[in-house]
């Protein structure tokens, strides 16, 4: 059986506008189910940790590493702290974090929605009355919204401390040193630069892991489809937007 041809660009973008504008409706209307947005914060969140903090953490040992056996000429190394903070809090932190946490959680979504989708189980929920989009994208969408910021922070920390484990068993550098460097060159516009991004990033992974779950077709195999979809999809908007957005942030700083 062949596989179902893909809807056009123009028909998934205005089907995830739809589905943006009932999720938010839903998600500000009462009931607030603060059960379901806990679990999924502890789902979306708390077990993600792992993987960010292997990301970001050794993410910033190479950066301390690259930056100064690069450049050892220009005593680059005294000022590791400033690269390895601003390069991550800016730029890498929120970008690695939506890129490995958002494809383990945006296929989790399609595949959780998806099998959901072919074994009738939405359709059930209508039957009873029971809105799907609030039931089952709303609270991972509060989730994503509230814990991947939330994760990109804890993913900076855990990256500049990667930096100063370099800093002082490879280079060096005393603990003091590298963390006064670090203070001196952060500023409130570079954290809110990334840690704005990730609330952005976060509604990408969320709408297209949910979307592609609620539209998948034929079976099992259409599941499977579906999933691998979602993390090329998300991959590639979190990419690209991360261009416009860090355009934007520097024109309006």
């Amino acid at each position: 059986m062949s596989s179902p041809t893909p809807p056009p660009f123009g028909s998934t973008a205005g089907e995830l506008a739809i589905l943006t504008a009932q999720s938010f409706r839903a998600m500000f209307s009462r009931p607030f189910q603060i059960r379901l947005w806990l679990e999924q914060m502890e789902q979306i969140g708390v077990r993600s940790l792992g993987v960010a903090f292997i990301t970001t953490f050794f993410t910033g040992m190479v950066l301390a590493l690259q930056t100064a056996y690069s450049l050892p000429a220009l005593g680059v190394k005294y000022y590791i702290g400033t690269v390895v903070a601003k390069s991550l809090v800016r730029e890498l932190g929120p970008i690695l974090v939506a890129l490995v946490v958002g494809g383990r959680i945006g296929a989790g979504m399609t595949a959780e929605i998806g099998t959901m989708k072919v074994t009738e189980q939405i359709d059930a929920l209508r039957s009873m009355a029971v809105d799907p989009v609030k039931r089952l994208v709303v609270p991972k969408l509060v989730a994503c919204l509230v814990m991947i910021p939330a994760l990109t922070i804890l993913g900076d920390l855990f990256g500049i401390l990667g930096g100063l484990a370099i800093a002082v068993w490879q280079l060096d550098l005393s603990p003091g040193f590298y963390i006064n460097d670090v203070l001196s060159s952060l500023t409130l516009q570079d954290v809110g630069s990334g840690v704005g991004k990730s609330f952005f990033f976060a509604y990408f992974i969320c709408m297209i892991g949910c979307h592609q779950g609620l539209t998948v077709q034929g079976g099992a195999d259409g599941v499977g489809r579906a999933t691998t979809q979602t993390v090329v999809f998300a991959s590639i908007m979190v990419l690209i937007s991360d261009f416009f957005l860090t355009k934007a942030f520097f024109l309006f700083s």
